[in-house]
């Protein structure tokens, strides 16, 4: 009840953030972000996103094998698009991960574990955009006091979001340790693999590089975006602006990724003196184009379709193709007949049969009391 109570308020707040958009902004700026989409576009973000996924699905290959599940890379990005597709086009937008984790984890045999690695590995990714939106936070704390209505001084900010992100994680291992012995032993486990698969001697430098150049990614697609909304403010200018927006991407109330990266987006670029509408035309134009680079996972959900399709044509043994007369003139539950193994000749080895045969026809019609013999034999 609290699950789906919880799934229901997540898209209620994301939907009303949307709402309180359109409300202040009206409707221009997401058809603007909609109309300038174009060809340039669309194949800047299906390069950026092929980048952007192999990083990560490579992130995901270390975290696996340190905590000793078997994850090809070339799987890990398969099961990566996927998993972006599903994100992009259902609700709350972490939904294609739990497939990724659960699906990986049946295929090696240990769910749980499974299940950890893609936790790992996401957690990976967002400690490195902490960090980036941490120094934003330090070093332009103008651009955080515009946001906050001169409320809060920058540094203040940065203080309280790091006690509240603090206080949240004591508030989840206090309430993992009350479910008692079962509790106990999660966060035992989540720990022993926090350490092993994450903050291991030989993990994490790769996790942090891999995790850098996918953020890199992340933000040249959204430079993509504000150039194809109209932009012309320097790169240096646009980044703070983006990586607060990628920092609020990761809130799990979003309908499909979209709510609080607009707000953001909104509210940043208005803060930096962009213009609110650019910054929501803006992250409405890199939304469109995250779902563009998600693409490919429609191939990886067709793949296994086509091949249950292809088995149904292909014929039952290698080079054995059965004869329309096999196919049609048999009785029913009667396998078709197999194929004359090579090297052998039906018309010799039915000649020496024959006799055999012959012998025990004959041997049967004399032992029959109906027989020929057997009548002349009584009269």
């Amino acid at each position: 009840m609290r699950q789906r109570l919880w799934a229901w308020l997540r898209l209620l707040i994301g939907a009303g953030i949307l709402a309180a958009l359109v409300w202040r902004l009206g409707t221009g700026a997401f058809v603007d972000g909609l109309r300038v989409v174009d060809g340039p576009a669309v194949l800047a973000a299906l390069v950026i996103g092929l980048f952007t996924t192999v990083t990560s699905a490579w992130r995901w290959c270390l975290v696996a094998r340190r905590l000793g599940l078997r994850l090809p890379l070339t799987r890990a990005v398969s099961d990566y698009y996927r998993a972006l597709l599903l994100n992009a086009v259902l609700p709350a937008g972490v939904l294609g991960d739990v497939d990724r984790a659960v699906r990986h984890g049946r295929h090696s045999g240990d769910v749980g574990r499974g299940v950890r690695a893609v936790v790992l590995e996401r957690v990976g990714g967002q400690v490195v955009v902490l960090v980036l939106g941490a120094a934003v936070l330090l070093t332009r704390p103008s651009l955080v006091t515009a946001i906050a209505g001169d409320l809060v001084p920058g540094r203040a900010a940065a203080e309280v979001t790091a006690g509240v992100l603090l206080a949240v994680v004591a508030l989840g291992g206090w309430l993992l340790w009350r479910r008692g012995a079962k509790g106990r032993k999660a966060l035992a486990t989540g720990l022993a693999d926090l350490r092993s698969g994450l903050l291991a001697r030989g993990t994490w430098p790769g996790v942090v590089a891999l995790s850098a150049a996918g953020l890199a990614g992340h933000i040249a697609l959204f430079v993509v975006a504000a150039r194809a909304a109209g932009s012309p403010a320097p790169v240096a200018t646009l980044v703070p602006p983006l990586v607060l927006a990628l920092l609020v991407m990761g809130l799990p109330v979003n309908i499909g990724g979209w709510g609080p990266r607009e707000a953001a987006a909104t509210l940043a670029f208005g803060a930096a003196g962009l213009g609110a509408a650019q910054g929501l035309a803006t992250a409405v134009v890199y939304g469109v184009l995250t779902l563009v680079s998600s693409l490919p996972g429609i191939a990886v959900l067709a793949l296994p379709g086509l091949r249950a399709l292809a088995a149904r044509f292909q014929p039952a043994e290698d080079g054995a193709v059965p004869s329309p007369r096999s196919r049609t003139n048999r009785s029913p539950g009667r396998p078709l007949s197999s194929t004359v193994p090579a090297g052998t000749n039906p018309v010799r080895d039915s000649t020496v049969r024959e006799p055999a045969l012959s012998t025990v026809v004959t041997a049967r019609s004399v032992a029959s009391p109906y027989s020929p013999a057997a009548r002349a034999h009584t009269s």
